[in-house]
């Protein structure tokens, strides 16, 4: 693999936390391509999001088909079962938890940066906020990094900029960064609803840090109300 290290993929979700790192990459790497992995969420707005804000922002846009989460279910992203409160007692992790999710994603993204020559990869796991999920940790990634270097014979980079930063330092950065405006397109609820529901872990969270970063949101001053 010849790699041009000017370059960056980002995993675009869709959410608040990769459209942040999107416009970090967009400030530090000349060229910058956007991966969004299908992998069978129920909420297909999540895709819907991820694509306007590549849009937006003037990148390249692949999306990713990985069905495999959906055949397993056992969670409330991709399963039927609804989000619920607190964690569960066999693991004391949310039922939004996918087991092995960023594993996959990165894997799958290194895949390609590889067939693009792309060996920095960035994502927006964040311990200091990932309810407990072990592959949000920094060791993960770590490790994840190691193995994918090993793995491709290719020097990958996984960038993680928000890796120790509050909700309310995200919001912060993206306002230096000039890039609030995308998150009027973006998607955060684990409801699946928009205008968001405003009392799932994931809306409650996002809500708190733009609380304490002093902030409008700008999703929730651009979507109209329901009826």
């Amino acid at each position: 693999m010849k790699a041009t290290p000017e370059a960056a993929l980002v995993l675009l979700s869709g959410g608040q936390d990769s459209t942040t790192c999107l416009a970090w990459a967009l400030k530090h790497f000349r060229r910058v391509e956007a991966a969004t992995i299908d992998y069978g969420q129920r909420h297909r707005v999540e895709l819907e999001a991820a694509a306007a804000i590549a849009r937006a922002a003037g990148v390249a846009q692949r999306v990713i088909p990985c069905d495999s989460f959906r055949a397993l279910g056992g969670n409330a992203l991709t399963g039927d079962e609804a989000v619920a409160p607190g964690v569960r007692a066999a693991n004391q992790l949310p039922n939004t938890f996918v087991p092995g999710r960023n594993l996959i994603f990165l894997s799958l993204a290194a895949a390609w940066a590889y067939q693009l020559g792309i060996s920095e990869l960035v994502t927006g796991v964040c311990q200091t906020d990932s309810s407990g999920y072990p592959d949000c940790l920094a060791d993960t990634m770590d490790a994840l990094q190691q193995a994918l270097r090993c793995g491709m014979d290719a020097p990958f980079t996984i960038h993680t900029p928000l890796m120790h930063l509050t909700k309310a330092q995200t919001v912060a950065m993206l306002r230096d960064l000039g890039g609030l405006h995308l998150l009027a397109l973006s998607h955060t609820c684990y409801n699946g609803q928009r205008p968001p529901c405003g009392i799932c872990p994931a809306c409650v969270l996002r809500a708190k840090g733009f609380d304490e970063a002093r902030i409008a949101d700008p999703l929730i001053a651009t979507t109209p109300p329901r009826h």
